[in-house]
């Protein structure tokens, strides 16, 4: 979550009119994130987020975005509640923005991740995987290779830059990728974003995962190769090996990995990587003067890759 798009107290005013949620007591912006803004929005009846979409959502997908997440909350998912306006309508639109507003989830993002938390995120995630089986909506994934390839060109011809060691071996592995990338795994509903920022716990217990706007379809294990990037290297981008089991046995909680999974997974981790790299290099090289978030190093993502092309992380799954 972040701030990218400001907006006055006078605007908010207005915008709440349309809603049954109170009158305004405080708003402030919330400054994480990379994409979208947000704000945390406290009135006389209850605690809100405001979330105005940038660039990367389009608003046709919006609709998939919001009915997911109320599938989930009827199957008892702990997520985010779309909040109608009163002409009974969640996605509206302010000066040129479409925008939401939704339930506010207590809990809050861990500062140390432990083995414990790795489990309870392979455990929620598998949930999320096996309570949307019969979501009916489909969404491609908007961020698969063929974006890679857009946002590595458009990286490739920005020549000032500090990060210009990086071209090279981008480029050598997107052409591996696209030679070993598999065409057939179990799929489903992928959440495609489970950071830290987006994973909510209260007494180190899960109490909720919010960021639903990478959703769509693909393979479970690749949501999976995303998860374990972002959850099992810290101290410098070390693996940790404990973490990564502890993950891999709560995601088995709900859905045993099949052996074809096991067997391509070092490539969905180092596309994994290379999807989180190529992001986080371009947010460098093209961000926003008024931007009030840094953008975030892509030095560690390529840490990551490297790791992942000399060892085959099969070697430590049971």
């Amino acid at each position: 979550m972040a701030v990218y798009f400001s907006i006055n107290k006078n605007d908010l005013l207005l915008l709440l009119k349309e809603y049954d949620v109170g009158t305004l007591e405080k708003f402030e912006g919330i400054l994480e994130g990379i994409e979208n803004t947000n704000y945390l929005i406290n009135t006389s009846k209850n605690t809100f987020i405001l979330t105005i979409f940038g660039k990367r959502v389009n608003k046709k997908d919006l609709p998939f975005f919001i009915n997911l997440k109320r599938h989930l909350i009827e199957k008892n998912f702990p997520c985010p509640q779309p909040i109608t306006n009163k002409k009974g309508k969640s996605i509206s639109s302010l000066k040129g923005k479409s925008y939401v507003i939704i339930s506010f989830l207590n809990g809050s993002k861990t500062d140390k991740i432990t083995n414990d938390h790795c489990y309870q995120v392979g455990k929620m995630l598998s949930s999320l995987h096996n309570k949307s089986l019969d979501f009916e909506q489909k969404r491609s994934n908007g961020m698969n290779y063929s974006k890679w390839e857009q946002i590595f060109c458009k990286c490739q011809k920005s020549k000032n830059h500090k990060y210009l060691e990086l071209i090279e071996p981008i480029k050598k592995e997107l052409n591996y990728l696209k030679k070993n990338w598999p065409v057939s795994l179990p799929n489903g509903i992928i959440h495609g974003d489970v950071f830290h920022d987006n994973v909510f716990f209260k007494n180190n217990q899960f109490s909720g995962l919010i960021d639903f706007y990478f959703a769509c379809n693909d393979f479970f294990s690749y949501d999976i190769a995303l998860t374990i990037n972002a959850w099992c290297f810290e101290n410098k981008n070390e693996f940790d090996q404990k973490k990564f089991q502890s993950l891999i046995g709560g995601y088995e909680v709900h859905r045993s990995l099949i052996q074809e999974e096991k067997n391509i997974m070092s490539i969905l981790l180092r596309g994994a990587a290379v999807r989180i790299l190529l992001t986080r290099l371009h947010d460098q090289l093209f961000h926003p003067i008024d931007a009030f978030v840094k953008p975030k190093d892509p030095l560690e993502y390529f840490s990551i890759l490297k790791f992942h092309q000399k060892i085959n992380i099969k070697n430590y799954l049971s």
